[in-house]
């Protein structure tokens, strides 16, 4: 007899369809079994060892995460409710060009500094791999959902170049190159790029062309946070989509926003360019999350000159008067490249998070804030926190515009990512409510998707461009990923005063025919492991 099966459940199945009313059969991880309208029809109904009564409920696919920082996360927290709790079944790390593997000792520490901001320091990490193959091994010990890794281009740059503002050498770039197709032979799905970021961001695009050339012989994609997303956004968006049809690779846009003053309203432009592109043959999806502000690290403001040699030549750059007054000319009349070509506002950036708890007062603050506190200018403040909390700091920047988050995620290639950085004392409430504020607030709510649409842009499709043939629908054959929640309640708990709250209305959630959720509370089960890219035929 089968172990499980939910009964009178509405199926909205991830293709877009119309939903139906079924009993669907779980065993062995896998759906073996849709009787569709069996109470009605009178035919006999499936029998398993486990009976759920899903009436009421909604049966979806598990969603798929498609820009998660949970990279530390998935070790060192294995409840990891903030993702389980949405309905996640699959998160895609790797993100934003910066993460732990391929990397040597020194590459290890110095990323591990780069981005405590997003992931804490990793002191509580024991980091026994160093290549792709030996990180997704690590998930495979058993982890709260499944994952995916995009090999973190900056990375790879800071192992073969390290993190100085030139060129690469051409044996600098067969090295680079070598190390990308390891890790896509090891399980990576593409790479990502962090393009606002040190040491990626000093790659020109012949190098991000050669390395994504081999990427598409893997059967992979490129995933780049590009190198604007203020002011030249929409030529950062022409850049990348030019330099994979050269490539040959497929694109997927990360958190596609159009964010700061200058692109209020310029959301029809970015879909005008990307309809253009799709027309004449490009591959390219795109996620977002649907919130307006961003999360990123204190850091990540300054200008790339100011970040050369890596986080120690950060901090004594910031240490000397004379620089540091270079610095905050950039940053607040220049508009530095970290600050997407911006003058930075000060009234914009909230402290999300300190590594230091000592700085804890500063967070839940705007940096315009807690200077007038203090009685100083901004960047007094800022600079000080910088040094004190050794680059540690997160923040949420609160540049978004409303309507260009609506018209963005009602494109036929968006698919949902949260970036959700779980690290610091207020994170940004996507990281616990990205998925079931789509279903709630823009579904429900505010009609700006039908419920079938919403559901397909958070599971078939991110599942298609994964490549993955068994997952991101409900079809017999299937990975038992699913989610059951309650159209008429879910919502996300988070908000941005309270953002470790836990969402309403998702009850179950499963992983593998395993129940990570259960009765709206996690279980014990460590049901995720790695999920490895399939290599073309």
């Amino acid at each position: 007899m089968e172990e499980l099966v939910i009964r009178d459940a509405d199926v909205v199945d991830g293709s877009g369809s119309d939903s139906y009313r079924a009993d669907v059969v779980v065993d062995g991880g896998r759906i073996v079994g849709i009787v569709k309208e069996a109470a009605a029809a009178g035919c006999q109904r499936p029998k398993a060892r486990r009976e759920l009564d899903a009436e009421g409920l909604v049966l979806s696919p598990g969603f798929v995460d498609m820009h998660a920082h949970s990279d530390l996360a998935l070790l060192r927290d294995p409840d990891h409710s903030a993702k389980a709790a949405q309905g996640v079944t699959l998160e895609v790390i790797g993100q934003d060009g910066l993460s732990y593997a391929p990397v040597d000792d020194r590459t290890l520490d110095e990323v591990r500094r780069a981005i405590a901001g997003w992931n804490g320091s990793g002191d509580d990490i024991d980091f026994d791999w160093r290549t792709v193959g030996e990180y997704l091994d690590r998930l495979d010990r058993g982890i709260a959902v499944n994952a995916a890794y995009l090999i973190p281009q900056g990375t790879v740059r800071a192992l073969a170049v390290g993190w100085e503002d030139r060129e690469a050498t051409p044996e600098e770039l067969d090295r680079m190159r070598q190390l990308v197709a390891e890790g896509m032979e090891q399980g990576a799905v593409g790479m990502s790029s962090g393009l606002t970021y040190t040491p990626g961001m000093y790659a020109k695009d012949a190098e991000l062309t050669e390395l994504c050339r081999v990427v598409a012989s893997y059967g992979g994609y490129y995933c780049p946070h590009h190198r604007s997303y203020g002011a030249g956004a929409l030529e950062a968006y022409e850049e990348m989509v030019a330099l994979t049809r050269e490539a040959g690779c497929p694109l997927h846009l990360a958190h596609a926003t159009m964010n700061f003053g200058v692109n209020e309203g310029r959301a029809p432009e970015l879909l005008s360019l990307l309809d253009e592109a799709l027309a004449a043959g490009a591959d390219i999806s795109l996620d977002t999350y649907p919130y307006t502000p961003g999360c990123t690290t204190l850091a990540a403001m300054l200008p790339s000159w100011s970040n050369e040699g890596g986080p120690e030549q950060t901090l004594k750059r910031l240490a000397d008067d004379e620089t540091a007054a270079r610095v905050r000319h950039d940053l607040e009349v220049t508009g530095s490249d970290g600050c997407h070509g911006v003058p930075i506002e000060w009234d914009t950036i909230e402290i999300s998070g300190v590594g230091d708890p000592a700085l804890a007062e500063y967070v839940g603050r705007t940096v315009q804030e807690s200077a007038d506190v203090r009685g100083e200018a901004p960047w007094v403040t800022a600079r000080g926190l910088l040094l004190a909390d050794r680059l540690a700091t997160a923040i949420l920047q609160h540049v978004g515009h409303e309507e260009n988050v609506r018209a963005i995620m009602r494109h036929r290639v968006h698919t949902g990512g949260s970036d959700g950085i779980l690290q610091g004392a207020k994170p940004h409430p996507r990281a616990y409510g990205t998925f079931p504020h789509y279903l709630g607030h823009y579904v429900r709510e505010l009609g700006v998707l039908s419920l079938q649409e919403c559901v397909a842009h958070l599971t078939s499709r991110p599942a298609a461009r994964l490549r993955l043939p068994d997952r991101g629908l409900v079809r017999e054959g299937y990975v038992a990923d699913l989610v059951l929640f309650d159209p008429a309640t879910v919502a996300a708990g988070s908000s941005f005063a309270e953002p470790r709250v836990l969402p309403t209305g998702i009850p179950y959630v499963l992983v593998g025919g395993r129940f990570v959720i259960e009765d709206g509370r996690r279980t014990d089960a460590l049901a995720g492991r790695a999920v490895r890219g399939i290599p073309p035929a």
